[in-house]
């Protein structure tokens, strides 16, 4: 195992890193921008480096001065987290000139399953069914408007280089297509700086699925079960579950051999995750791979008994799986809702701003990853999540009645601070979700109602 690892990122992942790597007595290094060197984080780290202003791409998307930061303290590994230079590329083949161990995939499986358009190629390879779309990125708007007139609207239009739910765009009318696609292309090279943009067939009423993956680099593969992410907005994800209810037994094991298939056609090695969209006949497609720890990873520790940050520092530093497919079990059921800093009420708008209050949940199988605190300035130059609320109980009916008692005692109060703690009170006691009837769409009725 290292002996230090250094932590390139910030807010709750960096603090859950940093937790991990105390219990197994490994010395921390918290890189962090100028507005987070009061963290929680940078509190409990053994040391920190202030890496740049408080912009993320002075800072935390800062290559050369997360590596040079490494290298001045003397650690052997950089931790990412997720967001930020996760899954990129050129960082993992940086830190590999430097001598420096990513705690992620290898950089040339990062190149293959972290760009959509190559991940979707290798999943066809493995026999998985793909959702008819574009076989690679399209040129130009006239060839990606061929492809969607072909495969008929409503179609969404994807960054290959995208991920966390950003970088998509829906589009129904095909007056509408090349306007959207170029608007997509532009969004796409802001957010990511690589433009390449695929269409595919919009599917409306789908569950959203994931496979939670362990591999080595010894050849191990195992899967921990699956993840219902199925509760979104603006295409990013509210609140998880495993396990995904109204699976049958047969579709899970189905789901689940795929993902395994992939990783290995792939070469996975690390923590990762294989998104898959199950429709209403129960066909399920697989929409791309994370390469990188998940937000809800927690929901899989909290079944599984196991620690995914542990394992990935584990493979990072060579060591074989700590568990085998035979081996693994899980028991209960959990599920996780992210507090966001966002107003509902105003399509789920980001509210920067400093907490005057804040008080987590706690109580039995209750678990709270956050790095919120009394005078926490929440600024806009980061994501807006501010908490992940965590339980854990014998069986969903269970845990929904502690997920609503966790919500109801959680208190937050900031000037100008809106959270997404009420809504989502408001969805697990919605009939839809109670029954285990909803799709990706629950969040859009539960808005256009209102």
């Amino acid at each position: 195992m290292f002996s230090s690892v250094l932590v390139a990122n910030r807010g709750e992942i960096a603090l859950r890193i940093v937790r991990t790597c105390r219990e197994l007595g490994i010395r921390t290094v918290l890189a962090h921008s100028a507005v987070d060197g009061d963290s929680l984080a940078a509190q409990l780290a053994d040391h920190t480096v202030r890496i740049g202003p408080a912009s993320a791409r002075g800072s935390y998307l800062n290559a050369f001065a997360i590596i040079q930061a490494a290298i001045q303290t003397g650690a052997e590994a950089i931790h990412p987290g997720y967001g930020f230079l996760a899954e990129d590329v050129d960082f993992a083949e940086a830190c590999a000139l430097h001598g420096l161990a990513f705690v992620g995939p290898p950089a040339e499986v990062v190149a293959l399953l972290g760009d959509k358009t190559r991940a979707r190629e290798v999943a066809a390879s493995a026999g998985l069914r793909i959702i008819p779309g574009s076989p690679r990125e399209c040129g130009t708007a006239a060839e990606a408007k061929r492809v969607a007139d072909e495969i008929g609207y409503p179609v969404i239009t994807k960054a290959a280089a995208g991920g966390g739910g950003r970088g998509m765009t829906v589009v129904r009318d095909p007056r509408e297509f090349s306007r959207c696609y170029r608007e997509a292309r532009a969004t796409a090279k802001a957010l990511f700086g690589d433009g390449r943009t695929y269409v595919e067939k919009f599917i409306e009423t789908a569950r959203h699925i994931e496979i939670q993956i362990l591999a080595d680099s010894h050849g191990n593969v195992v899967h921990l079960g699956e993840r219902d992410c199925s509760v979104q907005r603006n295409r990013q994800k509210l609140l998880e579950e495993t396990p995904a209810p109204g699976l049958s037994d047969d579709l899970r094991v189905q789901i689940a051999a795929a993902a395994v298939a992939c990783a290995r056609a792939g070469g996975y090695v690390g923590a990762g995750t294989f998104e898959f969209l199950v429709d209403q006949d129960d066909e399920f497609y697989f929409i791309e791979a994370n390469c990188r720890i998940q937000v809800e990873h927690p929901v899989t520790e909290q079944v599984t008994g196991m620690d995914l940050i542990r394992e990935q520092l584990a493979v990072a530093a060579g060591a074989r799986l700590s568990v085998t497919q035979e081996g693994i079990r899980r028991i209960g059921t959990s599920i996780e809702c992210r507090v966001n800093a966002e107003d509902p009420e105003r399509g789920f708008l980001p509210t920067p701003g400093v907490l005057r209050e804040f008080r987590p949940s706690a109580g039995p199988f209750t678990r709270v990853d956050t790095h919120g605190q009394v005078g926490l300035r929440i600024t806009k130059d980061y994501d807006s999540l501010l908490a992940k609320v965590v339980v854990w109980a014998q069986d969903r009916h269970q845990a929904i009645a502690r997920m609503e008692r966790a919500l109801g005692e959680f208190r937050v109060r900031g000037d100008g601070v809106h959270t997404t703690i009420e809504f989502l009170r408001e969805v697990l006691s919605h009939p839809i979700f109670r029954d285990a009837k909803h799709t990706t769409s629950l969040v859009e009725q539960m808005t256009s109602s209102r």
